[in-house]
């Protein structure tokens, strides 16, 4: 009798898992599309007017390709310049994504699991940092990075990135730490396991979908970073992408489709890793709200 009992509700559980969610105003749908579009509307404009030729464009700005124009990708694709844009962005990219992640983790362990004096000072002070975007502190960082000999090289765009990714860093992993059950740290204790054990074998394998959530917002911040890149970088062989679609445009100004083409291909790269993600980014906030 229990077991058809149990039976019975787990079928009656599935039925109502199956039950769509009724539909809710048409406005809301309306607007939902029309936002949907403004977003899109530009990113497909670019992709689309990289396989057409100047001429279409003159002719007809919001056309089709007709015919379509492999020429443009081919010539970027080909061409050493894009290439080594790529490999600067992934590098300056893993390696703000690798330090603000290691070090927010650290300070974010040390704020959730630690009681001492000035705690609460020091997450709000992290916290304040959101306040703060890069273009106000341009001005002292290009004085700190030229004092540090850090002008036109690489380091002197990663060491801002990581300090700017902290506090976003800190606000996100801190509800996760501290959202660790006490007895299983005071477990770990009783087993021998020391704070750095604990840290390696418990903490992280706990905080991994925060973990994600903060590398993949470093990562795709950093892809994207422009002013600063504009303000340290004066070698075109130490540009990012954001820097060579600029030096890119200027050159070839008149080839508007070229252009297009190149933009296009900047900027997928962010767009596919932000899309694979998504979720992950989305259950890391969850997450993040919940602790």
């Amino acid at each position: 009798m229990t077991t058809m009992t149990l039976t019975t509700a787990r079928t009656a559980g599935r039925a109502r898992q199956r039950q769509r969610l009724p539909w809710g105003p048409p406005a809301v749908y309306f607007i939902a599309l029309v936002v949907i579009a403004v977003m899109l509307g530009p990113v497909i404009y670019i992709i689309l007017g990289g396989f057409r030729t100047n001429s279409q464009i003159t002719v007809d700005p919001a056309g089709f390709p007709s015919p379509w124009n492999l020429e443009n990708y081919a010539g970027v694709i080909s061409s050493g310049q894009f290439w080594t844009q790529v490999g600067n962005s992934t590098l300056v990219a893993l390696a703000t994504t690798a330090g603000a992640v290691a070090l927010g983790l650290m300070a974010s362990y040390v704020i959730a699991r630690y009681s001492f004096r000035g705690r609460g000072a020091l997450y709000a002070l992290f916290a304040s940092g959101l306040m703060f975007p890069i273009t106000v502190a341009i001005t002292p960082l290009y004085i700190v990075v030229r004092s540090l000999g850090l002008m036109n090289s690489l380091p002197g765009i990663i060491l801002p990135q990581i300090a700017f990714a902290l506090p976003i860093t800190v606000i996100i992993l801190v509800p996760f730490l501290r959202a660790i059950p006490d007895e299983i740290q005071e477990a770990a204790y009783i087993d021998g396991c020391g704070r750095l054990a604990f840290f390696w074998r418990m903490v992280l394998p706990l905080a991994v979908p925060g973990v994600i959530t903060v590398a993949i917002l470093a990562f795709v911040n950093s892809w994207n970073a422009y002013l600063l890149p504009l303000f340290i970088l004066n070698d075109e062989a130490a540009f990012t992408l954001p820097l060579g679609v600029q030096a890119f445009s200027s050159q070839y100004s008149v080839d508007t489709a070229r252009v297009l083409a190149f933009t296009s291909l900047s900027m997928l790269p962010a767009l596919a890793f932000f899309s694979l993600f998504e979720r992950r980014i989305v259950g890391g906030l969850t997450g993040a709200v919940k602790g």
